[in-house]
């Protein structure tokens, strides 16, 4: 049997199934019944079907041209080949040609699930997911950590990774911006026993990020109810008229009964009002009546003043013109010129033209005037 083996191979020679020879490149000869050659090339993992790696790691040469590694529980080796990222190795034994290639490993211990600062963030785009847990906090978020269900800390804003031993990482993922909580179409009862409908609405920021989760069970849900009963107290102790001339003062009273509650939600509340005041349908028709109504006598009330005024103003001008015959002259001309102004010829019995006869009161009113200068 003749067997060559490149610059890039190596060769295992076996005898009815039992290793007993490392072949190394060139022309090789063997005589005889029951042998066998595998050709494996010279880099990367060192394998050989069917065979354990101790077969082989007595053999002197093949020791010096393979590089071993055994990964205990609990760890994780990093492989690196010629300086670049390769792969990431569970517990386990491993062998890898160096005779072309240049192994480094760095062993990492994942009994503690937070990953350390000397692991290059870039390797877990090449790690199994299975292998790590990924966190991101956005710039205006906040995260509790728990590791199986125990708080641990408060991530600030950033990517974080949990390499998985078993144990349950959740992060609780806060928002720190201003909230808004809504009290949308809540029906209540007024004093005077009328059914309105309230749509309020008040903002708050979150405190503590920790107890508000830690002692509070749906926050949200609660500050919700604080908020509608708030509301239904205070409608309820007055009368339909009074919170609808006095909307701003419920806003007030609302957003001073929530800041008194304050310390015990873990927030701080920093604006609420009234959106809108919906009455049912019989009560909208009544206050419509008497809407047009009152703009219906205010309406009166102008026109009568602006008569009684126009009257007075009429009355003082005729008792100037009947005290200066002038001033009566004059009013006289102002009525001609408008005439003047909007009719051409008019012919009366008589044969003399109106215009005509009206030019000479003009010009007669004229000269009394230049008389009386």
């Amino acid at each position: 049997m003749r067997t060559i083996i490149n610059e890039n191979q190596r060769g295992f020679l076996f005898k009815n199934g039992k290793f007993i020879d490392y072949l190394k490149p060139g022309k090789h000869k063997r005589f005889g019944s029951g042998f066998s050659v595998e050709i494996v090339p010279a880099s990367g993992n060192f394998r050989v079907k069917d065979y354990a790696i101790e077969v082989f790691l007595e053999n002197t040469d093949i020791a010096n041209e393979v590089e071993t590694l055994e990964v205990a529980d609990e760890t994780l080796a990093l492989h690196f080949v010629n300086d670049k990222f390769k792969e990431v190795l569970p517990s386990g034994k491993y062998a890898f040609f160096k005779i072309h290639d240049k192994h480094e490993f760095r062993i990492v211990d994942t009994k503690i699930p937070e990953v350390g600062e000397d692991v290059p963030k870039y390797i877990f785009a090449y790690i199994p997911i299975r292998l790590y847990t990924k966190i991101e906090v956005a710039d205006f978020q906040k995260a509790r950590l728990m590791f199986d269900q125990k708080f641990m800390r408060l991530l600030e804003p950033g990517t974080y990774y949990f390499w998985n031993n078993g144990t349950r990482i959740t992060a609780g993922i806060v928002d720190t911006r201003q909230l808004q909580m809504d009290i949308t179409g809540q029906e209540m009862i007024t004093l005077d026993k009328v059914a309105l409908r309230i749509n309020f609405v008040c903002t708050y920021k979150i405190t503590d990020y920790v107890k508000i989760h830690t002692e509070i069970d749906d926050y949200e849900g609660q500050i919700h109810i604080l908020l509608q009963l708030a509301l239904r107290e205070y409608v309820g102790k007055y009368r339909l008229d009074e919170i609808l001339e006095n909307k701003e003062q419920l806003s007030k009273a609302m957003l001073t009964y929530l800041k008194a509650r304050e310390a015990e939600y873990h927030v701080t509340f920093t604006d609420a009002g009234v959106k809108d005041i919906i009455l049912p349908g019989e009560i909208r028709s009544i206050m419509n009546t008497v809407l047009i109504a009152e703009k219906k006598a205010l309406a009166n009330v102008i026109t009568r003043r602006e008569e009684v005024a126009s009257t007075r103003s009429l009355l003082n001008t005729a008792k100037l013109m009947d005290e200066n015959k002038t001033l009566y002259k004059l009013k006289e001309l102002e009525y001609i010129e408008k005439i003047c102004d909007n009719v051409g010829n008019i012919t009366v019995n008589g044969g003399t033209d109106l215009l005509t006869g009206l030019a000479g009161i003009l010009n007669g009113t004229q000269k009394q005037e230049k008389q009386l200068t």
